[in-house]
This record gives C-alpha cells, sequence and structure tokens, in this order.
C-alpha cells in the first residue's frame, strides 16, 4: 500500500502510544507519537497528518489548548479527541475547537478502528 494515511497519536503515556501505534502500523497507517502538546504543536508545523488522536489530559498543554493552536493555525486534518475523563462540556468543547470526534478511553481497539475510517472518510 503506497500513500500512507498519517496518524499523529498524542499522549503522555507512553505505554499506550506504543500499543497504539503498533496496532495502528499493523493495518496501514503511517504513525508518529507526539508525548505532550507542544511537541504535537512541532509536528504538526514541519508535516502534515490526515488524522490527530490527541489526549485530553497531559501535564503543560492539554489537549484543548493544542485544539485552539491547531484552530488558530486553520489546521487541515481531523482531530479526534481522547479521554479518560468523560465529560460532556469537554466533548462539546472540543467540537467548537474544531474535533471531528470525542473518544472515551479505554477504548476498544475495533471502535476506535471504526471511528478512524469514519472520520478521515468524511468530508
Amino acid at each position: 500500500m503506497t500513500n500512507l494515511e498519517s496518524i499523529l497519536i498524542v499522549d503522555d503515556d507512553a505505554s499506550l502510544t506504543k500499543v497504539l501505534s503498533g496496532e495502528l502500523q499493523s493495518v496501514g497507517y503511517d504513525v508518529q507519537i507526539a508525548t505532550n502538546g507542544k511537541e504535537a504543536l512541532e509536528k504538526s508545523e514541519k508535516g502534515f497528518f490526515e488524522l490527530i488522536l490527541l489526549d485530553w489530559k497531559m501535564p503543560g498543554m492539554d489537549g484543548l489548548e493544542v485544539l485552539k493552536e491547531l484552530q488558530k493555525k486553520s489546521y487541515p486534518g481531523k482531530i479526534i479527541l481522547m479521554t479518560g475523563y468523560a465529560d460532556l462540556n469537554v466533548a462539546m468543547d472540543a467540537r467548537r475547537l474544531g474535533a471531528s470526534d470525542f473518544l472515551s478511553k479505554p477504548y476498544d481497539i475495533d471502535e476506535l478502528l471504526i471511528t478512524i475510517r469514519k472520520v478521515l472518510h468524511s468530508e
């Protein structure tokens, strides 16, 4: 498969990002990892990702702050906000700031893959 869809995983949980990265690569995605919001913004400036999987709760800059910065830059990629803290207000804020979807952790990998495909292939 050429022209792989690229995904940036942004999460401070190293074990989760390692497992998730492996799962996504095994089904054909080109995956990069950022361990915090600042690194995510730097990587999004250097290269384009069709999708950013963005954790909400991270030290320093949280996921909503990253979303605000990406929105200011009119980032064209899709974004899914992930969180272990299900909160309707955060989900609504994420949508308002441009997130395509919202996922609660822990998530089922099959559910995540379906959500990723849905988000990537919707206009």
